[in-house]
């Protein structure tokens, strides 16, 4: 099995040079490439001469995540891709208990590993913990972290488990797969466009799953930082862009829902004295109602399969039922 390490880059000559040895180091029977979203500073210059065995690839323009690797990905031979970010640290044979998962069960498309905080590595990262879910309205939580609460790592997610999405900060996925997803939504830009990736996958049949012997560590919020207001815009608006997209029944009911709750995180945001955040969450919105014939557009020719969610509404069962873990779900 021929696997491809692709770290999407732009201007983080300071992360590639912290990170990239450890993939380097640990990464043998792989080929590493760095695709570079048309960066200004000197990492590409960087990279070609300090490591010269990694691949460059050169996109035209900083399309984001989403046609970032989409444009360079195409340029990669390989039989599995691993979607890395670049302020990632893997560890001595990560590589080997995937390769196995994807060799023992070839149902098996979509692999995530264990993500641990860098900063504090006993326990989970924000994005992507153990493994991904998404309640009914739309609203992504993990095995380890559900919104703003994160679990230490006590073992008690390691196992190999089916997931319904895997995280885009380290996301391993067979080349076949990703082709016949016609790869991510460019309209995303940035933010849940992995998600939406696995709900596609998902809805046509494709297994994701967990492989906890598998551990990196993720730094988290290097692009954008969880306080900056145009990573709540991104969330709220791509959220409700794969809810319409693929969620099967009655989307309308959906989208009402969501404007309700939405419209109570706005309030959360006031009280809490971010008045940008609130009004990112109104920008989203008015967005996304603009974008919304296209929407329904796409969601007309996607694949839909109902039983996608754990649970209906990770908001009531965390914000009133106190179910701040996920093994309290």
């Amino acid at each position: 099995m021929k696997v491809a390490i692709v770290i999407l880059n732009w201007n983080g000559k300071a992360l590639l040079e912290q990170f990239l040895p450890s993939v380097l180091s640990y990464s043998k029977n792989a080929d590493i490439y760095v695709a570079d979203n048309a960066s200004n500073d000197t990492s590409v210059e960087f990279v070609k001469s300090t490591f010269p065995s990694v691949k460059i690839i050169q996109n035209s323009d900083n399309g984001g995540y989403a046609k970032g690797y989409n444009d360079a990905l195409k340029f990669v031979d390989a039989d599995v891709f691993c979607l890395l970010n670049s302020d990632v640290e893997v560890t001595p044979n990560w590589l080997d208990p995937v390769i196995k998962e994807f060799n023992t069960n070839p149902s098996t498309s979509i692999i995530q590993p264990k993500i641990l905080d860098y900063k504090n590595k006993s326990y989970f990262e924000y994005a992507g913990a153990a493994g991904g879910f998404i309640d009914k309205f739309g609203y992504p939580y993990c095995r380890g972290r559900i919104f703003n609460t994160i679990e230490k790592d006590e073992g008690q997610y390691d196992d190999n488990s089916e997931i319904f999405w895997a995280s885009g900060a380290c996301m391993f996925i067979k080349k076949e797969v990703f082709d016949s997803l016609n790869g991510f939504d460019e309209s995303f830009f940035a933010h849940m466009e992995e998600i939406d990736l696995c709900w596609r996958a998902f809805n046509l049949g494709y297994s994701s799953k967990y492989v906890h012997d598998s551990v990196v560590y993720h730094v988290g919020g290097a692009t954008l930082q969880e306080s900056n207001p145009q990573k709540t815009y991104l969330n709220f608006r791509n959220s409700l862009f794969m809810l319409v997209k693929n969620a099967p029944g009655h989307v309308l009911i959906l989208v009402i829902a969501r404007l309700l709750l939405d419209g109570l995180g706005g309030i959360k945001f006031l009280f809490e004295l971010k008045p940008k955040h609130n009004a990112s969450i109104l920008k989203a919105h008015l967005y996304f109602y603009g974008y919304l014939p296209k929407l329904i557009k796409q969601r007309k020719q996607l694949k839909k399969r109902a039983n996608y969610f754990k649970t209906t509404s990770i908001v009531w069962q965390y914000y009133f039922k106190g179910n701040k873990h996920f093994n309290c779900l």
